[in-house]
């Protein structure tokens, strides 16, 4: 089983919200996720990502693969905790 970590997509039409997720790769978009890692709101102002840093680090040494979108968000996340 290969993890990915990759947005699931909430909300509403015209109003996305995104989870940030462990799941296998071979799920749909919007399957049942092994672990809930934070979340991203596109449309928010300030505090754009809430992550478990933690967690997703346990996942990445696990050998889970993120998926471009969620590694460029890990990464301006860090710029920001930096």
């Amino acid at each position: 089983m290969t993890v990915r970590l990759r947005l699931q997509r909430q909300g509403k039409p015209k109003r996305p919200f995104y989870r940030i997720v462990a799941i296998d790769q071979r799920s749909k978009r919007d399957g049942a996720p092994i672990e809930l890692l934070g979340q991203y709101d596109p449309m928010a102002v300030t505090d754009k990502t809430k992550v478990k840093a933690d967690r997703i680090e346990y996942w990445l040494k696990q050998g889970a693969q993120a998926s471009r979108t969620v590694a460029s968000l890990l990464k301006l996340n860090q710029k920001k905790a930096v």
